[in-house]
């Protein structure tokens, strides 16, 4: 799972052609929450200490800012998979609903199915 989450990081940062798969999406977005919800808990826990609260709160920021491209760019290969445009992200409970579905068995025009 970490290594799914990492792969997107490191091959898949900014990639917004061809497919991901449902699994690979939902590991990333899932791991990325989970990445808040510790920071968010240090930043309640060490609120009280001045400094080093801010310093948990920018870093925190920090990281939610460098997970915004590639939480993008998975979004819009994960639409390509269902084989929507990736601009079907922005419409917010229609791109859950698409993003919950399973691949397209076939190639379509964003590349060859990503399990095959």
């Amino acid at each position: 799972m970490i290594q799914t989450y990492l792969n997107v990081l490191k091959n898949h940062y900014a990639d917004f052609n061809g497919r991901a798969r449902r699994r690979d999406y939902w590991t990333f977005v899932l791991g990325f929450i989970a990445i808040m919800v510790v920071f968010n808990i240090l930043t309640l826990v060490l609120g009280r200490i001045p400094v080093v609260g801010t310093i948990v709160s920018l870093a925190g920021a920090l990281v939610a800012l460098a997970h915004l491209v590639p939480l993008i760019a998975a979004g819009v290969r994960r639409m390509h998979d269902v084989g929507k445009p990736g601009w079907f992200i922005i419409i917010p409970l229609y791109s859950l609903y698409l993003a919950l579905q399973d691949s397209q068995a076939s190639e379509n025009e964003h590349g060859a199915n990503p399990k095959a």
